[in-house]
């Protein structure tokens, strides 16, 4: 088993959106014969009939669990935002948004070019 790190910005997180991070990550992490597990966080746009049925559709290639409510221990997620937090927004003032959109793709595509040196805060959830 192996893990990806895939992230996109966008400027409003809704079913969309959303629909079009999963066609992306379906891009980006399909390999022929290989199932993707794809755990995800219970916000609304995860749960909407939209989102499963895409989710139906793609059922060949990609299997989907969501977390129980309100428990971000278990939320991979969880331990890259503090590593996005200590790497490059805490204690900053950022003057413009481009700002803070830079920093952020400097750490999040640190983390997708290096998958290696946040391995250590995924192997709980391996």
């Amino acid at each position: 088993m192996s893990s990806k790190f895939i992230y996109s910005a966008d400027d409003v997180f809704n079913v969309p959106s959303y629909l079009n991070f999963l066609e992306y990550m379906g891009t980006e992490m399909f390999e022929k014969n290989k199932k993707v597990l794809f755990i995800q966080d219970n916000a609304s746009y995860h749960k909407s009939s939209e989102t499963w049925k895409w989710f139906k559709e793609n059922k060949k290639w990609i299997e989907v669990h969501n977390l129980p409510p309100y428990c971000p221990e278990l939320n991979a997620a969880e331990a890259l935002w503090k590593i996005t937090r200590r790497t490059g927004t805490h204690n900053k003032h950022f003057e413009t948004e481009e700002e803070l959109r830079s920093t952020l793709d400097q750490v999040l595509g640190n983390m997708y070019e290096n998958p290696n040196e946040i391995s250590g805060y995924m192997a709980p959830f391996l």
